[in-house]
């Protein structure tokens, strides 16, 4: 198990917002000595409420609560901001993978925070960041 996680958004919604779907993820975000994600995390996961409560397919209460989950997350987490730095490699990052523009700002915050943390791994639910990760 890693000590210290870079968390994307669909890795912390998947945790929180199914619990008990995840258990790999949830176990290994519970175990983290260290989280970091980005800026980006926020504000989707702040849409993703908004769609939720916008689609009334979630309860307010369950929606109350996870947001409290989220919030708690975000927390523990050192959030890196996105700079002229993190943008200019995602527009170059994985050109024979087909990621879109979040994704790919994602993979760039993680590839220069790897540079800075040793050992720092990706936890995502979304496959094809997955995937680009490993080819970078």
């Amino acid at each position: 198990m890693a000590d210290v996680l870079y968390i994307d958004t669909s890795a912390a919604l998947r945790a929180l917002l199914e619990t008990g779907t995840s258990p790999e993820l949830e176990r290994r975000i519970g175990g983290a000595r260290a989280l970091l994600t980005s800026r980006l995390s926020h504000v989707e996961a702040a849409r993703a409420f908004l769609r939720l409560r916008a689609d009334g397919t979630v309860s307010e209460e369950r929606l109350a609560d996870a947001q409290r989950s989220v919030d708690e997350l975000w927390a523990r987490c050192e959030t890196w901001e996105l700079t002229a730095s993190i943008c200019d490699t995602a527009a170059n990052v994985a050109p024979k993978v087909s990621l879109r523009t979040l994704d790919a700002l994602h993979l760039a915050t993680y590839l220069l925070a790897r540079r800075r943390l040793p050992g720092l791994e990706l936890l995502t639910a979304d496959r094809r960041l997955e995937d680009a990760a490993r080819v970078v």
